[in-house]
């Protein structure tokens, strides 16, 4: 696996073994793990700690046990890194394992791209509804950036050939699609980093609608931690 600079390696070489634990059976796999994440602190909101906790360990924590506590602890850790690694705006260093045991086998870019789009399909809001996408209507510049960010996700998985082959349209082979598929996987690292810092944005425009009523100071907070919301989120808008 690659390394990377989100946490250092004992704790990424102790994460992948609470993760492969048979007390986790659900776990997802650490190359998951981390494009999950990348896309579950994207979007036009965040998705809550809890929800991806979850998805990831494949359990809530409070069932997890004394492996998955130890699990969502570095999960949260990894998280903070990604989070502070994206907002560089660089590209992000991927953990990805090889295709196969091979010494000199290619990496595998699909586990962790479907990570990451199992994220996109679980976000509290659907990104193209947020950006108004309608059949209807002509795609805006964001929503015509945001689908050139998200191709070589849609290429390395395959869902972009499978919608392709549906709509009875033409799709390339042999060396025009090994080329693709070349420039896809060095194209992915910006990729993730742009659409971070693309929603980013989205959330500074002040456009963002609320979801649920406002939560008044002396109410439980949203996420979940059993304090009044002026002691807990609220505290860092106060």
């Amino acid at each position: 696996m690659s390394t990377q600079a989100q946490l250092p390696d004992h704790q990424l070489l102790r994460l992948e073994e609470l993760l492969d634990d048979p007390a986790l059976p659900e776990a997802m796999r650490l190359d998951m793990c981390q494009g999950y994440l990348c896309a579950a602190l994207s979007g036009p909101q965040p998705i809550p700690e809890s929800q991806w906790l979850e998805e990831l360990l494949g359990c809530p924590e409070e069932t997890a046990g004394e492996v998955g506590r130890e699990a969502a602890t570095l999960l949260r850790l990894l998280a903070r890194g990604l989070e502070s690694e994206l907002a560089s705006g660089k590209p992000l260093l991927l953990l990805l394992y090889p295709v196969s045991d091979d010494d000199d086998a290619a990496s595998d870019y699909v586990p962790w791209c479907e990570g990451y789009l199992q994220a996109v399909d679980t976000a509290t809001e659907d990104w193209f509804g947020f950006l108004g996408a309608s059949d209807e209507l002509e795609d805006s510049d964001e929503i015509a950036y945001l689908d050139d960010q998200l191709f070589p996700f849609y290429l390395l998985t395959g869902d972009a050939e499978a919608a392709a082959r549906a709509a009875g349209e033409d799709w390339p082979a042999g060396e025009e699609l090994e080329e693709l598929r070349n420039e896809c996987e060095e194209k992915l690292p910006q990729a993730v980093s742009n659409i971070y810092r693309f929603w980013l944005a989205q959330r500074g425009t002040g456009t963002i609608r609320r979801q649920t009523p406002k939560v008044g100071r002396n109410d439980p907070c949203p996420c979940g931690s059993g304090r009044k919301y002026k002691r807990c989120c609220g505290a860092a808008t106060s």
